[in-house]
């Protein structure tokens, strides 16, 4: 087992935007990563499976609604500590921050956003603990990059409501207790609903044969005339606003931890260009691995800047959903491209899970298409610059 060498690139001293508090968040999450996500990973990513042993180092690093007021069991923290977070996860794996992102974006988020008290009291704090896992409800085997047209849905019993309908492509769903689902009433309004693990009719199989965020666990979330009690809809907030407004906050998150990826993708390639030796010389002195390297930190360090000022946007509420979108698409997109160059620099062992490269770059085949595609993205500009929708 190789040691985890990591160093992370900070070429425009962006430290000196962060306060004490922030590199304290960070350089926990970044050592629990060194101590109990690398030495697994490669093997977990190979086998398959998602390391369940970590949930509670998640936990104890706040990674489980980090900006969660502290009295529902968060640790009251801001956006920008929230990003960092899930850079440091992400770059020990991208598979490992999506089950950090939806227990906190989109499970704990719509519960303390739209839920009752009562429902922030009885869920948050379990989920903050990781006592309960969550999963996110959007995503239909029709219905992806546009989901008003789900057809899940549920109807008014009076004493409860009944749930049908299917979800695919979800991250925890083969392990999650809960379930925060989108589904349509009679009327065709979207809404919020808490699915307990054990309802009856409700069934979570697991995804397989997956090339990328093999170290995540991925499946379905099927509702066969589910009984959903009625304190269990979420009261707050109605429409296709109320799931968007959960994927504003993942967004942000995948905008800092695709960085993660980068970074160690960059750190990686650096470190073996000044090792490896050809024509007599270590590869690092040749004018096109320069170039490659060069290349990697620069869009490194613009995208760092763009996370970090949207993270101040987040904070003072300023932060728009187009601007996060952008963040988003930007980021993931940079993040690629440096671990294709990354793996080219290391040649035929950046194929080899001697690295964590490769891993990184399949990895990133899922983040560039989940919560909105790079395409969608584009258009999401698109409007906001011309103010004419292209997907409609």
């Amino acid at each position: 087992m190789k040691p985890d060498l990591f160093q992370a690139p900070d070429y425009y001293n962006l430290d000196d935007l962060l306060t004490e508090e922030h590199k304290m968040v960070r350089d926990a999450a970044r050592e629990w990563v060194k101590r109990d996500v690398s030495p697994i990973i490669e093997e977990a990513a190979q086998d398959a499976k998602f390391p369940k042993s970590i949930i509670k180092g998640l936990a104890e690093i706040g990674a489980f609604g980090p900006y969660i007021p502290e009295e529902y069991g968060g640790a009251g923290l801001d956006q920008i500590a929230y990003g960092l977070i899930m850079q440091e996860i992400e770059r020990g794996d991208s598979g490992v921050r999506s089950t950090a992102s939806v227990q906190s974006s989109l499970v704990m988020y719509p519960i303390y956003k739209y839920g009752s008290e009562e429902q922030r009291k009885k869920y948050l704090p379990k989920l903050a603990s990781g006592e309960f896992m969550g999963c996110f409800g959007l995503t239909e085997p029709d219905h992806g990059s546009n989901p008003s047209g789900m057809v899940t849905n549920f109807k008014d019993k009076g004493d409860h409501y009944l749930l049908n309908g299917a979800k695919l492509w979800i991250s925890n769903s083969p392990f999650a207790d809960i379930a925060v689902v989108w589904a349509k009433n009679e009327e065709g309004r979207i809404h919020g609903l808490i699915v307990e693990r054990g309802m009856e009719g409700f069934s979570t199989p697991e995804t397989h044969n997956k090339w990328s965020l093999r170290a995540s666990a991925t499946g379905e979330l099927i509702f066969d005339n589910v009984k959903i009690p009625k304190e269990n809809l979420l009261p707050n907030k109605s429409g296709l606003g109320a799931p968007l407004g959960c994927l504003d906050s993942a967004r942000f998150g995948i905008a800092w931890g695709a960085i993660g990826a980068a970074m160690d993708c960059y750190d990686t390639a650096l470190r073996y260009s000044k090792e490896r030796v050809q024509f007599g010389k270590p590869i690092a002195s040749f004018q096109l691995q320069q170039k490659k390297l060069a290349e990697m930190i620069t869009e490194i360090t613009k995208a760092q800047l763009l996370a970090w000022r949207l993270g101040v946007l987040r904070n003072e509420g300023k932060a728009t959903s187009a601007q996060i979108s952008m963040a988003k698409r930007n980021n993931v997109d940079m993040a690629l491209k440096v671990a294709r160059e990354a793996r080219q620099v290391l040649g035929a062992m950046g194929i080899t899970g001697d690295y964590s490269i490769m891993r990184h770059m399949m990895n990133l085949e899922s983040v560039i298409t989940y919560e909105g595609t790079h395409d969608i993205h584009l258009l999401i500009t698109g409007m906001d610059i011309t103010g004419i929708p292209a997907f409609n």
